[in-house]
């Protein structure tokens, strides 16, 4: 499989392009025409760079997920505290939903995991992992300094974050809401904090 770090810069275009239409349209809800379309190439391009609609959108999900984990690395040097680690947290959430009410690339995907090809479904459950155990890293580092009430575990815990902060994206955009991720983080962490 082709690696994010190795395209060159029309390829990353090429996955610009497809990362904006998976946040608004999801895996089918989009073609190489609308790709070639959007970067300004001709059809069979995209295709030389991309054999396949499942290499590019795993090559997507991958850079994307690499560009999160970089985010939480920063998010972990810049707060020592848990509960500033979880407020910034929900900001990667905040900001991707501020852009014409996008939702994150692996929650428009994981809604489509039962018909998507395995290597993208592969990439996209590396995602959810990785996340959900930083969440819980974070969960159980604030209930270990008394930040946060031991509820549930720092695993559930971390779960239902992800799920709200998810979740309040496609509510956001289905009612046509300016609330967006950054609203239920105060209110979920409302109630944990003693």
């Amino acid at each position: 499989m082709k690696l994010f770090s190795e395209l060159s810069p029309m390829a990353t275009n090429i996955v610009d392009a497809a990362e904006g239409l998976l946040q608004q349209h999801g895996y089918n809800g989009f073609s190489y025409d609308d790709i070639a379309r959007i970067v300004g190439i001709k059809k069979p391009s995209v295709h030389h760079h991309f054999a396949t609609k499942s290499l590019l959108v795993a090559v997507t999900v991958q850079r994307y997920t690499h560009r999160f984990e970089e985010h939480l690395l920063h998010i972990n040097k810049q707060n020592g505290d848990a509960v500033a680690r979880l407020i910034s947290y929900s900001g990667l959430f905040e900001s991707t939903f501020a852009s014409n009410r996008r939702i994150c690339v692996c929650g428009m995907l994981g809604a489509e995991m039962q018909g998507l090809p395995e290597d993208v479904a592969l990439e996209v459950e590396r995602f959810f992992t990785l996340n959900i155990d930083w969440l819980a890293a974070a969960f159980k580092r604030g209930m270990t300094a008394k930040q946060i009430k031991p509820n549930a575990s720092s695993v559930a815990l971390a779960q239902s974050y992800l799920c709200a902060l998810e979740g309040a994206m496609v509510v956001g955009r289905g009612t046509n809401s300016l609330q967006g991720p950054a609203a239920i983080s105060k209110t979920f962490i409302a109630l944990l904090v003693p």
